[in-house]
Order: structure tokens, then C-alpha cells, then sequence
């Protein structure tokens, strides 16, 4: 769905009342601001709707890109949340998942924090950013929950989109929450660009909410069309 910006408040899904432990993995990787690094603003409006339905754990996940704290990036993006924990991926302890595709598009495993499986509701906060022809949005945002240790240039190599894809299977976030107030316009650079004003959250599962806001941007996102590709493998 597609939501005003200004009149955007978050509604709990039920099964958010009924978790434990919630994580939001944002998109923080570079200690820049919004459109390149989710606004500390949407967080602020995620965790005041998940409080008023509920008293789980709130975590915030994110691996930075140039190998920093992740804590001095939380730091300069002011995500300074009240009984919220922010963990920083090459701190988390790394466990090997199966890639449940028969046929994976570049990974048969992947090395993910454990933490991840350790919850019970997943959220992934992305800006909107497009790059080239392809958007990079809530499904692109995992993309960074990779640990360095493991992958290094490797992911490149392998194709960014196709690992994504992989990503989607093997790790099934519940929610995909895209900020549009403003959106980054790149050719291939996520960390500058042309910004605009645009004044839209979306809010979905996360294929369909990539597709929806790739749709609406007229795009050709190259990760959506292999997730669409595998998903009528899965189907019966």
C-alpha cells in the first residue's frame, strides 16, 4: 500500500502483537543522511506504532559498508531509541542457512547473524533510491546483513541481484517498509546522486511492496524478475 508521507502513522500487523523479539533492519551502512540512509524519522514513527501494540524487544540491524562501528554510524544518524538495541553485524555470531531454492540463482548457503532467526517479526526500513534502472529498495536493504568476514568482494563476482534474490528465500522478512519522502536518483553510486521530494511511504510484503514502488517509479528491477522467475518454480 501506499501511504501519504505527512498523514503516515504505523498499524501493528497482528502478528506483531503476538512477537517477542521485532527487528528492523535499516539501511545505515554509510553514516550519511536520508535519502541514503533511512530517515530516523520513519524509525521513530515504526517503533512508536509496534509500542503501542506491544512490549517485545526492538532491535535495529545494520553492517556498515566500510567496516566502521555500526554504533558511531547509529550515533551520527541520531537512532537514539529508548529500550531499543542496536547490534552491528560483525559483532553478531554468524550461522550458515540453507538456500531453500532447488535451483539458487548464486548461493546454495548463506552466513547470516544469528539474531536474525532469533526473532519472531522482521521489518525491513529502506529509503527509495533507484539506481540506473533498477530500484534498491526493501529487499535490496539485506543485502548488507552479509558479513564481510565471509563475503568480501565475492558478492560482486556472483551478481548483486542474483544474490539478492537468493536472499529473499533464504531469509523471509514479514513487512517491507520503503521511505519515499524524498528519493535518491543514481547511475550507480548509492551514496549520491539527484535527490527529490516525493512524499510516499510504501508498505507491503516485501516483493510486493519492491514491485509496487518499481512499478510506480517505471522501472525494471532486476532482482524482482528473478524473485518472480523462482516463485512460479514454488508454486504448485
Amino acid at each position: 500500500m501506499i501511504f501519504s508521507a505527512a498523514q503516515f502513522i504505523f498499524q501493528s500487523p497482528a502478528a506483531v502483537v503476538r512477537a517477542r523479539r521485532i527487528l528492523l533492519k535499516t539501511n545505515a551502512a554509510y553514516a550519511l543522511p536520508p535519502p541514503i540512509s533511512t530517515s530516523r524519522e520513519i524509525l521513530e514513527t515504526i517503533i512508536a506504532g509496534i509500542r503501542q501494540a506491544s512490549d517485545a524487544d526492538i532491535l535495529l540491524l545494520e553492517g556498515a559498508a566500510g567496516g566502521e562501528s555500526m554504533h558511531v554510524i547509529y550515533r551520527e544518524l541520531g537512532y537514539d531509541f529508548p529500550r531499543v538495541l542496536t547490534l552491528d553485524v560483525r559483532d553478531c555470531i554468524l550461522v550458515e542457512v540453507e538456500n531453500p531454492l532447488a535451483r539458487p540463482f548464486a548461493l546454495s548457503t548463506i552466513w547470516v547473524p544469528n539474531v536474525v532467526l532469533s526473532c519472531d517479526y522482521l521489518i525491513t526500513v529502506a529509503p527509495f533510491k533507484i539506481l540506473g534502472n533498477n530500484g534498491s529498495f526493501s529487499i535490496m536493504n539485506l543485502l548488507s546483513l552479509l558479513p564481510a568476514s565471509k563475503y568480501r568482494g565475492e558478492l560482486h563476482s556472483l551478481g548483486i541481484h542474483r544474490v539478492v534474490a537468493d536472499l529473499y528465500f533464504t531469509l523471509p522478512f514479514d513487512l517491507g517498509i520503503i521511505d519515499a519522502r524524498h528519493r535518491l536518483i543514481s547511475g550507480d553510486d548509492p551514496t549520491r546522486g539527484e535527490v527529490e521530494e516525493y512524499g510516499k511511504v510504501f508498505v507491503g510484503e516485501p516483493f510486493e511492496v519492491d514491485l509496487e514502488a518499481s512499478e510506480v517509479a517505471g522501472l525494471q528491477t532486476e532482482y524482482l524478475g528473478l524473485i518472480e522467475e523462482a516463485r512460479g518454480e514454488l508454486e504448485p
